[in-house]
Order: C-alpha cells, then sequence, then structure tokens
C-alpha cells in the first residue's frame, strides 16, 4: 500500500502521566505503519523540536526499537552517554538490553527521524531516570512508580 506520509495526521500527544509530558512537549509523530494497517511492527515518522526529546530515557524487556535520522541533528543519550547522530544515521535497540536510550534535539533546527519497533505483547519498559515504568495490558500501557503504584 502506498501511503502519503503528508496526508497522515500528526499525534502530539503522550500517554505518559501528566507530570512526565513536559519532556515530549515538541515532539510529533506520523503513525506511517498504521496508516499502512502494519500490525506486527509500527513506523512512525517523527519530528523533534528544538530542546524537545524523544521520550523519557527508557529501555523495553521484549520490544526491538530502530531509528533512522532523516533531517537535522540529535543527541542519542544511552548509558554510555551522548552522541550525535545526523542525517543517514541509525541506532538500534533490542529488547531485553538494559541500555535505556532517547533522543534530544539540542540544535537550532527540527530534526526528522524513523522510529520503527515491534509490537510484542507483554512488554514491560524501564525508564531508569524517573520513578516511572510501564506495562503493556489489554486496556494498553500502564503506567506506575517503581513501587507498583499506578498513576492516574
Amino acid at each position: 500500500m502506498i501511503i502519503d506520509p503528508h496526508s497522515v495526521p500528526s499525534k502530539n500527544n503522550s500517554s505518559y502521566p501528566k507530570q512526565f509530558q513536559s519532556v515530549v512537549k515538541g515532539r510529533s509523530k506520523k503513525k506511517l505503519g498504521n496508516a499502512a494497517g502494519l500490525t506486527n511492527f509500527g513506523v512512525n515518522l517523527v519530528s523533534l523540536a528544538p530542546g524537545s526529546s524523544s521520550a523519557l530515557r527508557h529501555w523495553h524487556l521484549k520490544q526491538d526499537e530502530f531509528i533512522y535520522v532523516l533531517a537535522g541533528e540529535i543527541t542519542l543519550v544511552t548509558n554510555e552517554g551522548e552522541q550525535k547522530l545526523g542525517v543517514g544515521d541509525c541506532a538500534g535497540f533490542p529488547g531485553g538490553e538494559a541500555n535505556g536510550h532517547h533522543l534530544i534535539n539540542k540544535s537550532e533546527q527540527i530534526a526528522q527521524y524513523l522510529e520503527i519497533g515491534d509490537r510484542t505483547k507483554g512488554d514491560f519498559v524501564t525508564y531508569p531516570d524517573d520513578d516511572l515504568i510501564a506495562t503493556d495490558s489489554d486496556r494498553g500501557w500502564i503506567f506506575s512508580n517503581k513501587e507498583g503504584q499506578e498513576y492516574s
């Protein structure tokens, strides 16, 4: 199926609990995989405004993630530190590897990248820098603190 990315609506919302949403305020996603009817993996065209982050630093127990930079410059933050990525650079994050990661746009220009990830059910996400964990369930992502108390 051919998809015109310009016809796919941008989503600026986040499923994070309210107190964590400011980190991704300048992020917008076009869910290209959903527009194509894909069910086994997702493909998002993501735009990051200057100063915005892709997510809180995190790692998945089961799901793999992959990013490919299309425009601008972004900073990848992992357990090893920071690394600048530019057009054509890519990175992968295997599920089960406890290497928290996220992207920050520290430049003055909008950055754009493809984000690809599988949709393995029953995933669990750890956020090493925040009092947050996420569990995939039949009712969507459930966010809790590290003691297991759900955020409302």
